[in-house]
């Protein structure tokens, strides 16, 4: 007779058994799969997204809530609804420039913009969430002076996308519409004195993608992780060490270099035109110990050190650089007031 004990004394053996068996046939099984299926599943996508830009779909009188579009990015994305003749509902902290982002949404076609406080309890309808808002910390972690200074961070970055998804479900079933969440290519390719901002965009990513598994086709998500973005935060305006928000266009150059800074029009068009083919993209890093080396060897400083005296800030400030690299606007330290 076999008791309870001689099973709990077997398990390890058979479970060490098992472990070995999968080390060995996984790998087999694995390669060949992936590379008789890549093709297939390529032609698949191909056509897929064909089928997606013709069966665009059109927003004319839907209704857009655009959290965190009093600037940069959400701003222009609730232009571009606008141009399409969406309905649009503002939402932000910054009251003022709220108001003339949905003055000058109206005049590009907008049938009707309003501004609401960032509470959704009371919308009858919805088709479109679009989740902008973000604030950007930039310092190493030894440096900071109260740790406790950016938990504000997750509030924003991460619970603010969350409690705004989560009042927004039942409509969005309803309508059979779509989430779309700015995120950042910092979530898959972090950076030196950006942990927090990288650590609260990585949430954001996991938690639609589980959310996609959850919703199915109910509700349609498309996560947006733009690079280096025309915004107020390519200005300098960042979270410091101290946890104050600040305008410091040194340290900005410092983190950003020459890394091309695409202009906001032409991400929100992306922005828009993904979320209306419903588009999804997947992009992987081959070499993560190489990323992560470069990144160390060209933003990296001692500590201690400014980070003015990082190679990329010195790259940067090579004569004409700097006009090769930013926009225009990128270059300017006026912030919005608001």
């Amino acid at each position: 007779m076999i008791t309870p004990g001689h099973v709990c004394y077997h398990l390890p053996i058979i479970m060490d058994f098992v472990h070995s068996l999968l080390n060995l046939v996984a790998p087999i099984v694995t390669l060949p799969a992936l590379f008789f299926l890549t093709p297939v599943y390529c032609v698949f996508k191909v056509l897929w997204y064909i089928n997606r830009s013709i069966s665009k779909e059109d927003v004319a009188g839907k209704v857009v809530l655009i959290v965190g579009a009093s600037s940069g990015i959400g701003e222009h994305v609730a232009y571009e609804y606008a141009r399409r003749g969406a309905c649009l509902v503002l939402a932000a902290r910054r009251e003022k420039s709220l108001r003339e982002v949905a003055d000058t949404a109206k005049l590009l076609g907008a049938p009707e913009a309003i501004v609401i406080p960032t509470d959704v309890s009371k919308i009858d309808e919805l088709n479109h969430l679009v989740n902008c808002a973000g604030v950007t910390p930039m310092c190493m972690l030894e440096e900071t002076t109260d740790i406790t200074n950016f938990t504000s961070v997750m509030d924003i970055n991460f619970w603010g996308y969350v409690y705004m998804t989560y009042l927004s479900i039942p409509h969005l079933r309803k309508s059979k519409g779509k989430i779309i969440v700015i995120a950042s290519s910092a979530s898959w390719m972090p950076a030196p004195r950006m942990s927090f901002y990288n650590a609260s965009k990585a949430a954001v990513v996991s938690f639609y993608e589980s959310l996609r598994r959850e919703l199915g086709s109910d509700v349609g998500i498309t996560i947006v992780t733009p690079g280096l973005t025309e915004s107020e935060m390519s200005q300098g305006k960042i979270m410091n060490k101290d946890g104050e928000i600040v305008v410091d266009q040194d340290m900005r150059d410092a983190e950003m270099s020459i890394m091309p800074i695409e202009l906001t029009t032409a991400s929100a068009r992306a922005v828009v035109d993904g979320a209306c083919r419903a588009t999804t993209a997947y992009w992987v890093v081959f070499f993560p110990e190489i990323v992560e080396w470069v990144n160390r060897w060209f933003l990296g400083v001692k500590p201690g050190a400014s980070p003015s005296d990082a190679l990329s800030k010195k790259l940067l400030d090579l004569p004409g650089m700097r006009h090769v690299a930013q926009p225009d606007s990128v270059r300017s330290s006026k912030i919005k007031e608001g």
